[in-house]
């Protein structure tokens, strides 16, 4: 089992999905279960008067009905300290259309539906705030939790200004946007006195665990978190939701389970949304192209209870080299549900409006868009004044250059026709903080000859039980059975921020190399071990036994070794936190995105042709999972750039359709194929096995790239996304 690490291995989990046979969360059969289904708001803004359960009560098989001013006084929902993401005490104000009202409890899933339909609620209704154009602006303190402050500046802005001989000032906008993982948000929850187990559609069982128990009132321990599988996430599932809660309450009230799984539509009121953005940016240059200002201001929209803002401007305080920078927030409050992370959450559009604007002054400069990169690549973060951890950005845009055939592109708009085709090609940067958390790992090597490794993580569909076992098989030199998705397991992260594999896979191979170590220990210590007085750095494994390095022949097995000491089984648990060193490096991932494109200039159909992504994401653990991830990024990105948009009704406030038929995302007729390479190099500072984070990155830049390559291919620049054909017309 040696040298697996970074392998294109198959998925571990593979055979059960594609056959069915992964239990997700609303899949998970629980006796005596019965069904609750949620009631929401009709309007957007005003008052309840009155909930009228009565006829809803006579529905055969309804249990119970609990509504908004029934539930118990709930405790602020604790997740990086935020306000409650959803009202879900005793308020009867209503603040968005879909608020969640209250809960219809029935013996059938078909009984609950038809009672929550009959569910009469009166309201007083106001005027509802719908648009950024009726938002009241306010510029916040800080942003993202209180993690940034909502104004940075270095340097002298004026001055910057002053020394530029162009200036680019532009503003680009992104729409709201939805996540749409392929399975709804779902929760069974069940009692067993005052403990509580929750099997939950979560991006962090942890992290759920606290909240649930603080919400209730209840101790931690009290509560088990279970998630084996997870049908996609991209951020709609990483805090606790009221619809959890609710779900809890009502199964201590009926005294049985109760399994809530949204509708698709309750997925758009329900779990957050990438907010609307409006993105003023300020880029001066001298005329050899290097800058001496930036600005950049965002303006996103957030609901009447909370501060969620998208940190559009995050990237563009590093990514570039230039002294003289402003990057500042400001929000609005509208009649909608709080937004909330979301794959990429402020790179995937801020990038979009700063890599844009650096392709319009590259064009205003006449210089290539990539030398005008490297001539003001940032060889330490502008931000905070450290060096990098690891960047290999230069290599990522020489590399897909290449692979692109970048310096056959004649520069000059609408200089390649195909038909009524015209064709163009553009780039753009990515970049993405590699972060990462405090991970345990407990490993049990069974004297059958059987290893099973448990952590308290999630697999949200990108092969994290894949890519752990494979650690875990190299420094054990054993097949082994990985399994997470259990609070009861030692404690991991949020899967969210692109960290798991930064903070688990160096738990799981300390763990594994702990007890690995142990067994050796033990054959060296016994005297009727053939490696009785061995020392410990001769020794090697692999297929289950270990043997001297010098002579191989002079062997012990895992199963021998533990069945001589009258043992069962050898558990070893450990943990790792984040490297000290790191915190005197910068740390983030990058990469460069180049597309081409086919505009019908008839139609102004777009039609993607060619993608090739380069990126730095320090060692890849499994290249065939690492690609996949790439290719599912470079995906949405396509469908930010070309279709992804949540309609509002501006008078009653509705989502306009809440469903996978009129929100539109790519299909597989819709995206070419894809060459992907990495420059590998591993980053020490950020963790032991050197990685750095992948799963967000390839969104990014994307929307950029293809922005640019419309213009060259047409002369007309699109600032707002998406970029419909009515847009080119």
């Amino acid at each position: 089992m040696s040298k697996i690490i970074g392998k294109p291995v198959d998925r571990v989990d593979g055979k059960l999905k594609v056959t069915g046979q992964a239990p997700y969360t609303a899949d998970v059969p629980i006796e005596n279960l019965t069904y609750g289904v949620i009631f929401q708001s009709a309007i957007a803004s005003g008052k309840i008067l009155e909930i009228d359960t009565s006829t809803a009560l006579t529905v055969s098989g309804v249990i119970d009905i609990i509504t908004y001013d029934q539930t118990p006084s709930l405790i602020k929902i604790p997740f990086f300290s935020p306000p409650k993401t959803q009202p879900t005490d005793k308020d009867d104000n209503i603040y968005f259309n879909g608020q969640q009202l209250g809960i219809v409890v029935a013996q059938t899933l078909e009984q609950a539906q038809t009672a929550a339909a009959l569910v009469k609620v009166i309201y007083e209704e106001a005027s509802p705030t719908m648009t950024l154009a009726e938002a009241e602006i306010f510029e916040p303190e800080t942003v993202y939790f209180g993690i940034m402050p909502g104004k940075i500046t270095r340097g002298d802005i004026e001055s910057g200004k002053a020394q530029a001989d162009i200036l680019v000032q532009q503003v680009y906008s992104t729409p709201m946007e939805h996540h749409n993982p392929l399975e709804p948000s779902a929760t069974i929850a069940m009692w067993e006195g005052d403990n509580l187990t929750l099997y939950e559609t979560s991006q962090g069982i942890s992290a759920t665990q606290r909240a649930i128990a603080s919400a209730l009132n209840i101790p931690q321990e009290n509560v088990r978190v279970i998630c084996k599988y997870l049908g996609g996430g991209f951020g709609c599932k990483a805090l606790l939701r009221s619809h959890t809660i609710l779900c809890a309450i009502a199964a201590k009230r009926v005294n049985r389970p109760v399994k809530v799984a949204l509708e698709r539509s309750q997925m758009y009121t329900n779990c957050g949304y990438r907010s609307q953005t409006q993105q003023h940016l300020t880029l001066g240059a001298t005329k050899e192209g290097k800058l001496t200002v930036i600005t950049h201001i965002g303006t996103s929209l957030t609901s009447q209870f909370d501060d969620f803002v998208e940190p559009v401007g995050a990237p563009t305080t590093m990514m570039y080299a230039c002294d003289n920078l402003e990057v500042k927030y400001r929000v609005g409050r509208i009649n909608a549900g709080t937004p909330t992370f979301m794959r990429g959450p402020g790179e995937a559009p801020g990038m979009f409006a700063l890599e844009s604007a650096m392709d319009e002054l590259a064009s205003a400069l006449n210089i290539d868009p990539i030398e005008l990169r490297l001539r003001n690549h940032a060889d330490i973060d502008m931000h905070t004044g450290l060096p990098w951890s690891s960047k290999s950005l230069k290599q990522c845009y020489q590399k897909g250059a290449e692979i692109f055939g970048w310096s056959q592109r004649n520069p000059v708009p609408r200089s390649r026709r195909e038909g009524d085709f015209l064709i163009g090609s553009g780039m753009a940067s990515a970049t993405f903080p590699s972060n990462s958390g405090s991970a345990s790992v407990k490993v049990e090597i069974f004297a059958t000859g059987e290893v099973k490794v448990q952590t308290g993580t999630q697999d949200i569909g990108t092969g994290t039980y894949t890519v752990m076992s494979q650690v875990a098989a190299e420094a054990l030199g054993l097949p082994v059975q990985f399994e997470l998705g259990d609070s009861n397991f030692p404690k991991a992260p949020i899967t969210g921020n692109s960290i798991t594999v930064g903070s688990v896979s160096p738990a799981v191979h300390k763990a594994a190399i702990a007890a690995r170590d142990k067994i050796i220990e033990m054959a060296i210590v016994d005297s009727n071990s053939p490696l009785y007085g061995s020392q410990v750095e001769d020794i090697t494994v692999e297929s289950g036994q270990i043997f001297l390095k010098q002579n191989p022949s002079q062997r012990d097995s895992y199963t021998d070794i533990l069945r001589r000491q009258g043992l069962e089984s050898l558990e070893v648990t450990e943990q790792t936190s984040p490297n000290p060193e790191s915190k005197n490096y910068a740390k983030h991932s990058f990469g460069a995105i180049f597309v081409e494109v086919a505009v019908d200039e008839l139609l102004g159909e777009i039609k993607i042709r060619r993608c090739v992504g380069v990126y730095d994401a320090g060692r890849i653990l499994n290249f065939k999972t690492a690609r996949s991830q790439v290719v599912g990024g470079i995906t949405w990105g396509i469908g930010m750039a070309l279709m992804e948009k949540t309609v509002i009704d501006a008078n009653q406030g509705r989502i306009v359709g809440a469903n996978l038929s009129d929100y539109l995302i790519p299909v597989h007729a819709d995206i070419p194929n894809m060459e992907v390479q990495f420059v590998e190099q591993q980053d020490a500072y950020v963790n032991a096995l050197g990685t750095k984070s992948l799963g967000e990155l390839p969104i990014v830049g994307v929307a950029a790239a293809i922005s640019n390559a419309v213009y060259h291919a047409t002369g007309k620049r699109i600032r707002d996304l998406p970029i419909t054909p009515d847009k080119l017309l």
